[in-house]
């Protein structure tokens, strides 16, 4: 097969989609697009370019090695079973465009060799998903989505100047790490805003549950792990000198989102938002494992990102299908699902078990192998920030499980049926994967970006098997002793987005009352000005002798001398005592310019 970026197949699916109808002619030709695009990147091998000479710029829009091969791997995969789950739900061209143009400029970003390739598909990926928010056609939708795409823009802007200061300071555009100075900053707050960096994350728990079906399958795989991908190659054990010893703050960030994410995930009652917190929290294992910045640390990372694809993916997708069939997305709304929907049942249990880093299933993995490079750097707080979020996961997930199929509920359900066949092919296959790396992990270690240090990592030593498995029980027994303490609640729960609307609104106001206020004065005392001057220009001497008048009055005043002070005012420069003719007028010009002009020659103002 030619090795072309695999961004074309999807680019030219979107682009054809139109003329093929809503009918089975679509469906085959989304069939098609998951599966060519699929085989285009299992097809490219390392070291394959594909470069575009433009503008004395050498644009490359395909630079494969084992990093971004692992990355298109799974984008491309998952992107087949977005697709193939979607061929039930999705009834509108305009929402597969748009999956079709976040899919492939994804891979797009992933594959690009060089910052302003990168940058193209970057934008575009925020654009195209905005319409798979936008889609869901309600009010909270559209406002969700237009704070979202406020988030990105200010992100990409902050991405944007970071590589024209990167440029214009070495002159390269590839793609690599990045030196420190006002544009790592920038470039830092750009990736920092894709990968959900605390407080930069806000956007994310608001908009993905209020996409659509479909559209939130697809949100749940391809902004935040392309921005851990971007970390990976430009930041990698990124470090800042704090009392003259390094620091991997970058390691701390992600340990940071792993706690805060959990918290925040155990508050939820919206299926959707709590699947929405724990990206945040998961994608803080792999910001800490590229933060760390060692092999095992990196390869842990990319790990943790394939696995969490899968799972998290699955997770939407099972949440997709209960919303799909019930229209239910809150805890206190579902339960007893599992004897009606036992397929989507036992694969949310999969998919719950590996994202809880269950031993035997893909999360245990990745997980582990991240906690053990913590380790190995001796960072002991960021091992234990980790740990804390595994507990945090494992409740999540057993509310999340229990609460939706197991709990016994007089809620409605007699007429719920199990999910359409396109939604359980799609779950069945990805669950497949999440339980066969788990047990088979050597199938992952070979593709990864060393692989020689991953095949030196054994993830079923004697001692960390039994040391997950017995924080799993307690955190198990924590669930069934705390179970009314965390169940769900219809309340609100507010982020830091809270302080940003706070924030906003008072921006707004003083924009409104104060600064108006002060403009419209400033507006005034102008027109006033302007006024005056038009008044002196339209005949200068009656207004010279106006003004000299008034003056005058005003200074007598103390002398009780004000009995015209009224009449003078009321001179106006329509009602003039004398008027002047043209020709004085000029006169006086002249003889203006001649003082004028002697003063500049006594003071020798026009010498050389």
């Amino acid at each position: 097969m030619i090795e072309l970026p695999p961004v074309l197949v999807y680019l030219l699916g979107a682009a054809l989609i139109p003329l093929f109808g809503r009918g089975r002619a679509r469906k085959a030709l989304l069939v098609a697009v998951a599966f060519i695009g699929l085989a285009c990147s299992f097809s490219l091998r390392p070291q394959t370019s594909w470069v575009v000479p433009l503008s004395g710029f050498e644009l490359t829009f395909l630079h494969a090695d084992r990093l971004s091969l692992i990355m298109g791997y799974i984008f491309s995969f998952i992107g087949a079973a977005a697709i193939i789950y979607s061929l039930d739900v999705v009834k509108e061209n305009g929402e597969y465009i748009c999956g079709l143009l976040y899919l492939g400029s994804a891979l797009g970003a992933v594959f690009a060799g060089d910052f302003f390739t990168l940058y193209i598909f970057w934008e575009i990926m925020a654009f195209s998903s905005l319409g798979l928010i936008w889609y869901s056609r309600t009010e909270r939708a559209r406002n969700a989505g237009m704070r979202y795409i406020l988030f990105h823009l200010f992100g990409g802007c902050a991405f944007l100047a970071g590589i024209i200061i990167h440029f214009m300071n070495t002159g390269n555009i590839a793609i690599s790490p990045i030196e420190q100075g006002i544009g790592y900053l920038l470039l830092l707050i750009g990736v920092g805003v894709n990968t959900a960096f605390i407080p930069l994350h806000t956007w994310l728990p608001d908009s993905y549950p209020k996409a659509t079906i479909a559209g939130a399958v697809f949100m749940s795989v391809y902004t935040t792990k392309t921005g851990v991908y971007v970390l990976a190659r430009t930041f990698p054990g990124a470090e800042a000198f704090i009392f003259g010893h390094p620091f991997h703050f970058v390691a701390y960030i992600g340990g940071l989102m792993a706690l805060y994410g959990v918290i925040f995930a155990l508050m939820q009652n919206d299926v959707r938002k709590l699947l929405s917190y724990h990206i945040v929290s998961q994608v803080g294992y792999m910001v800490a494992g590229i933060g760390i910045g060692t092999a095992i640390g990196i390869n842990g990372g990319i790990a943790h990102v394939f696995n969490h694809i899968l799972y998290k993916a699955l997770l939407f997708m099972c949440m997709g299908a209960v919303i799909y069939r019930t229209g239910r997305m809150n805890l206190t709304e579902l339960g007893g699902l599992a004897k009606r929907m036992p397929v989507t049942t036992i694969t949310c249990v999969i998919a719950a078990l590996s994202i809880s880093g269950v031993v035997g299933f893909n999360g245990y993995v990745s997980k582990g192998m991240v906690i053990h490079a913590a380790e190995l750097s001796h960072m002991h707080i960021l091992v234990l920030a980790l740990t804390l979020a595994s507990v945090g996961t494992f409740l999540s997930f057993l509310k999340l499980t229990y609460f939706t199929f197991f709990r016994h509920t007089e809620n409605d359900i007699a007429r719920v049926k199990e999910a359409p066949l396109s939604m359980l092919v799609a779950m069945s296959l990805t669950a497949f994967l999440c339980v066969a790396i788990g047990v088979y992990p050597k199938m992952l270690y070979v593709i990864l970006p060393d692989v020689g240090a991953a095949m030196h990592y054994d993830a079923y030593t004697p001692g960390h098997t039994m040391g997950t498995l017995q924080l799993l029980a307690m955190t198990a027994f924590m669930f069934v002793a705390l179970k009314v303490l965390i169940a769900p609640h219809e309340r609100i729960t507010y982020d830091i987005d809270y302080l940003y609307r706070k924030a906003g609104r008072g921006i707004i106001w003083f924009c409104e009352k104060p600064l108006m206020a002060f403009a419209g004065a400033i507006d005034g005392v102008l027109k006033r000005i302007a006024d005056s001057f038009v008044w002196f220009s339209r005949n200068p001497v009656a207004a010279s002798v106006i003004l000299l008048t008034a003056t005058g009055t005003k200074l007598m005043r103390p002398l009780n001398y004000v009995s015209k002070e009224a009449e003078v005012k009321r001179l106006t420069i329509e009602e003039p005592r004398e008027r002047l003719s043209i020709g004085t007028g000029v006169l006086l010009v002249l003889i203006f310019f001649l003082v004028y002009l002697i003063v500049m020659l006594i003071h020798g103002w026009l010498a050389p």
